[in-house]
């Protein structure tokens, strides 16, 4: 699928870039050599007729995706968690993208679900409405079911949309190859890596078995927690094209107005969303990672209610543990200890000066801490620390980025009901009761008494792993095989195989 075939659907996104000005753009955003810029421009240019127009009224990258289709729009949505990769700027443009799309027939959705499900659809649902909702990848109708009368939502994959992302994605990956083969300054963006990343969340989505699984987990995490709901699947009106939830009835948490003239109090409110958050990424390590307006609602009760979980953020126990030391260690503005837990976790090099890091960390917080309340901000504060630790030789950690970009969503969603709230003060006692409960001699014992119980379920094969690994070491080590005497005359021929393709191939990725 990753073959030459896929060169026309670059060439065609190619002259789209250059057709509505987005490719200087994002040449710029990923801070592309100076060769690679000019190659993309000099060879687009002439191509430039083939792209799409789009809609002149957007900015350029939002108006090339979303000429280009779903698959790019997704892509570009995506992008938008990743300023480590694209840049802030280019990523604050990216998360206004919107997949709203025309919906596909009522009819065709029914027999998609009647194939899957193996029932008719008036067997099922007493009532199945027209789309309420249509993306990039899916629609969601309205239904109640026929045995109990519950409103629920059915979401159905769009018809054939799986071919058609693969088909795109191959593309990407053909793109990325080109660019790390042809542009060894670049290998820096990571573009594979980029591409996997995306070709993993998509994958997720376009199995809605999976969206529901998430969604049952999401579920029975925060069962306890007070003033929060999500809805549940029906497992057994799900599948992979097809997942039903339970109805979110409510005010789209976007809608202020709204929620105020309903009577509800929207300072508590912004703290609440802020809490819960705070709570899901630090006591379960599992939160959702697209926590805006547009997936949450307020029920009749007050509780807020959030749907669409086809991106969730995992964070390890480890991580959660070094990221709320970090977090704790800011809030009491102790800089050396934060400096000393970025060293144990081995985020920074150990041959780096931990004094000169602590007095960066402390350029870091000062400045954020002096702030008016109602503009401190953590989702500043980690872009900022990311930026440090960058120039200490920290890699890029995916997971904790992606927390640092839902951090951005979340705090605009509570400064949009809350405009004076104050961030850290909210943030302080779940900080705390975390650190408490994770660090010290309690969980010292309870991470002992989990590795005692590791070590137990091993029990009766220690004997012979010790015995199989001392083999090992007491027997010679082979010695290596000579060269083969063709090994150097097929490199050569293999390089210079390779190098005419990419040639080839740069030149007609032009765009």
């Amino acid at each position: 699928m990753r073959g030459p075939h896929n060169i026309w659907r670059l060439v065609r996104t190619g002259a789209t870039l250059e057709r509505t000005g987005a490719m200087r753009v994002v040449l710029e955003a990923f801070r592309a050599p100076a060769g690679l810029r000019f190659a993309a421009r000099l060879l687009g240019w002439p191509f430039a007729w083939l792209g799409l127009r789009g809609d002149p009224a957007m900015p350029p990258v939002t108006r090339a995706l979303t000429a280009l289709g779903p698959a790019y729009i997704k892509f570009g949505q995506i992008l938008s968690t990743r300023p480590d990769v694209v840049g802030e700027e280019l990523a604050a443009q990216l998360r206004v993208l919107q997949d709203r799309l025309p919906p596909f027939p009522t009819a065709v959705a029914r027999k998609m679900i009647e194939a899957e499900l193996e029932v008719p659809v008036d067997r099922l649902f007493a009532e199945f409405s027209e789309p309420v909702a249509a993306a990039s990848i899916a629609q969601v109708h309205r239904a109640r079911l026929a045995e109990t009368g519950e409103d629920v939502a059915v979401k159905v994959l769009r018809p054939g949309i799986a071919r058609a992302f693969r088909k795109d994605i191959d593309a990407f990956y053909l793109a990325a190859w080109a660019i790390e083969t042809l542009a060894p300054g670049a290998r820096r963006l990571r573009p594979t890596d980029v591409i996997r990343h995306f070709e993993g969340v998509v994958t997720g989505e376009l199995d809605l078995r999976l969206e529901s699984s998430a969604a049952a987990e999401f579920a029975a995490n925060t069962a306890r927690d007070p003033g929060f709901r999500v809805p549940r699947p029906h497992w057994f009106l799900s599948s992979r094209n097809v997942m039903t939830l339970g109805w979110a009835e409510g005010i789209p948490l976007g809608d202020v107005a709204a929620i105020r003239a309903a009577g509800f109090d929207t300072d508590e409110l912004g703290e609440r969303v802020l809490r819960l958050f705070l709570n899901h990424a630090l006591r379960d390590g599992y939160f959702h990672a697209d926590m805006h307006q547009g997936n949450l609602k307020v029920g009749a009760d007050g509780e807020i209610i959030a749907y669409d979980f086809g991106i969730m953020g995992r964070l390890d126990a480890y991580t959660r543990r070094v990221y709320a030391e970090i977090l704790y260690g800011f809030i009491r503005k102790d800089y050396r200890r934060v400096a000393e837990v970025h060293f144990e976790a081995g985020y920074v090099p150990a041959d780096r000066d931990i004094d000169e890091f602590a007095r960066a960390l402390r350029s870091v917080g000062e400045p954020i801490f002096g702030m008016d309340a109602s503009r401190i901000s953590m989702a500043r504060l980690l872009a900022y620390l990311f930026e440090v630790t960058e120039r200490f030789g920290m890699e890029t950690r995916t997971e904790l980025i992606l927390l640092q970009r839902t951090m951005v969503v979340v705090e605009g969603v509570a400064r949009s009901l809350n405009p004076t709230i104050n961030i850290w003060k909210v943030a302080q006692p779940i900080v705390e009761d975390y650190i408490r409960r994770n660090v010290g001699p309690r969980a010292l014992a309870r991470d002992l008494a989990q590795t005692l119980r590791v070590v137990a379920r091993f029990g009766p094969r220690l004997p012979a792993l010790a015995e199989a690994a001392l083999v090992r070491l007491s027997q010679p080590r082979p010695a290596p095989p000579p060269p083969s005497r063709w090994r150097w005359p097929l490199a050569v021929a293999l390089g210079a195989g390779a190098g005419a393709t990419a040639t080839t191939v740069g030149f007609l990725l032009g765009g």
